[in-house]
């Protein structure tokens, strides 16, 4: 599965017996932690509650920073942390936590019992290490007086009708999955019910709904702010879903910045004229004319420099006086790995000219590509979560999904909201403030209108690993 099609991308229709073992699978054997199943023919019903003491009050995992990753004991800013052996306390300064929400809400105590929201129709492996993971966040972050039950529904009436019937002042849900089962929640935020959704669609992150996802937007701003001033870039995607996203917010970002786009070029998804793309957004024929035309001249003359010069161009195919200081190439998977090696060989040199990914690039199987050596791509160093790999791997016996890291981390920040007895009052002025970070497997967090944002770094790839080389 790969890293686009995890969250809101890809979904599978299953079969009642399917599901009935897909249910049955969410029972686990490996914790304290038990699942109740229960299955009738047009209903299903998860649920799962958690309760594991709590050895320590202070957040795991999810401590609240300053942007530049040092702890802030400053009364002057909105949050100070000041630590024990035994809790944080967290103070908030009254005339810093004036932002009002658009929308009215009960201001309710959050409630402790968080509701899991899955659609049947969701993909079936995503389903199973979701719940997986957030088994394993409960276990390792060391949860305290927090429940999760598990609902999952059969279409768009059945989650709203679910909805209508709740208690949602002060209520917290994870999920839904999809982009289309979560546009009916915005009708239940004066409520005053909370969801972390996982739609990819920003639009959809407003008043009570909050987006978690890997945005397209946090990575290329995090490219054009390393990007040297005055750089020339040229973008290079393919005519999809995730090519099309890309190219709809490039040039916005890229006018925030001190970078111009120059050029850009498309390819068909199944890359039939991926080579006739790269050779007009690097003007192949045009700079194989020049160099002919150079060839050509030198050619007929007789003086020592000129044919030194003539044997030196012989060597190539094309002059190397390109438009464009950087390419992003906006694709991933199987696709890159076949379009990665036709840039050098339509002379488009990554000696020249630095390749840049995007945060899909996020995967070591791209590592071992020569034409991708030296390039760069935001993200966050695969050490910062290879513990998490390892354990996954140890204790479930499979590879642990890329987006699997966002329940993970969504456990660890309500963890601390709700224990933190918050109010949903103070719940959005802490959630709307972008100076505070929380602290992740995928560096840190924060919200930004209602959607996830992380403070990424740059990577580049080089004998096989992906390092940091921004600072």
């Amino acid at each position: 599965s790969s890293l686009r099609e995890c969250f809101g991308f890809s979904h599978i229709i299953i079969s009642e017996s399917s599901r009935t073992f897909i249910a049955l699978e969410l029972i686990s054997p490996r914790f304290p932690i038990g699942v109740e199943t229960m299955y009738k023919p047009f209903f299903i019903t998860v649920f799962l509650s958690f309760f594991i003491l709590l050895q320590s009050c202070a957040p795991v995992n999810n401590i609240i920073k300053k942007k530049s990753g040092t702890i802030d004991h400053s009364s002057q800013n909105d949050v100070t942390i000041k630590s024990t052996p035994k809790k944080a306390e967290i103070k908030l300064e009254e005339k810093n936590l004036n932002k009002k929400s658009s929308f009215k809400f009960p201001d309710k105590v959050l409630q402790n019992n968080v509701t899991i929201i899955l659609s049947k129709k969701d993909n079936p492996e995503i389903i199973s290490q979701f719940i997986n993971i957030i088994e394993l966040a409960v276990y390792q972050k060391k949860i305290k007086k927090i429940s999760f039950s598990i609902k999952l529904y059969e279409d768009k009436d059945q989650l709203n009708k679910f909805l209508t019937n709740q208690d949602l002042a002060g209520k917290i849900f994870i999920g839904p999955l999809s982009s289309s089962d979560s546009k009916l929640l915005e009708k239940f935020c004066s409520e005053g019910a909370v969801f972390f959704s996982f739609s990819s669609i920003k639009d959809l992150a407003k008043d009570c709904v909050f987006l978690v996802n890997f945005f397209p937007e946090n990575e290329l701003k995090t490219i054009f702010n390393f990007f040297p001033n005055n750089s020339k870039v040229a973008f290079l995607y393919p005519e999809n879903e995730y090519g099309f996203g890309i190219n709809s917010i490039i040039d916005r970002i890229a006018e925030q910045s001190n970078s111009i786009i120059v050029n850009r070029a498309s390819y068909n998804s199944d890359l039939t004229n991926a080579p006739d793309a790269i050779k007009e957004l690097g003007k192949y024929e045009l700079r194989k004319y020049e160099l002919n035309r150079q060839k050509r001249i030198l050619a007929t003359k007789n003086d020592k420099d000129s044919k030194k010069r003539l044997i030196k161009l012989e060597k190539f195919q094309t002059t190397k006086d390109f438009d464009f200081t950087h390419i992003i190439i906006a694709d991933y998977g199987l696709r890159l790995l076949q379009v990665a090696p036709l840039l050098p060989y339509y002379d488009i040199d990554p000696n020249v000219v630095r390749f840049v990914g995007t945060g899909a690039w996020d995967d070591e199987v791209f590592y071992d590509e020569p034409s991708l050596s030296g390039s760069i791509y935001p993200g966050i160093e695969y050490n910062k979560r290879q513990q998490l790999n390892d354990d996954y791997k140890d204790l479930y016996d499979e590879r642990l999904l890329r987006t699997s890291t966002l329940p993970y981390d969504l456990v660890g920040l309500l963890n601390y909201l709700i224990n933190s007895n918050y109010t949903t009052t103070t719940f959005y002025q802490i959630l709307q403030n972008n100076n505070i970070r929380f602290v992740g497997v995928d560096g840190n967090f924060y919200f930004a209108n209602n959607a996830i944002e992380r403070d990424l770094q740059i990577l580049q790839i080089k004998n096989g690993e992906a390092k940091v080389i921004s600072k």
